[in-house]
């Protein structure tokens, strides 16, 4: 899963992760963090139980642009093989535990 936290605003630190789902699904789990959804979010759809600070958690997406703007994404070692060789389907990146997101708003195209 794709995880940013929005505390400073909307470019956040953001990892690329394993999240676990309560029984209930009500519930997420990454790390040591356990994340209650906020039923809808423009900005941020979770947050940390324990602190209160925001997060957006979402499916990886297979081009890697899941910032909103550009910004850096770590790779848990866990999940780094299975993300660059199911996800995003590059063999020669999966050495990389971070890389670079062009952003979803960097790249607006006329219609």
């Amino acid at each position: 899963m794709y995880i940013e936290y929005k505390g400073d605003g909307l470019a956040g630190t953001a990892w690329i992760g394993r999240v676990h789902l309560s029984k209930t699904g009500k519930m997420l789990y990454y790390r040591d963090q356990r994340f209650q959804s906020l039923k809808g979010g423009y900005k941020a759809n979770y947050y940390d139980v324990e602190t209160g600070d925001n997060y957006w958690i979402s499916g990886c997406k297979k081009d890697g642009d899941d910032t909103l703007y550009p910004g850096s994404i770590e790779v848990d070692e866990d999940v780094r093989e299975e993300y660059w060789l199911k996800i995003r389907k590059k063999p020669e990146c999966v050495h990389l535990k971070q890389f670079r997101s062009e952003g979803k708003y960097s790249k607006r195209r006329p219609k």
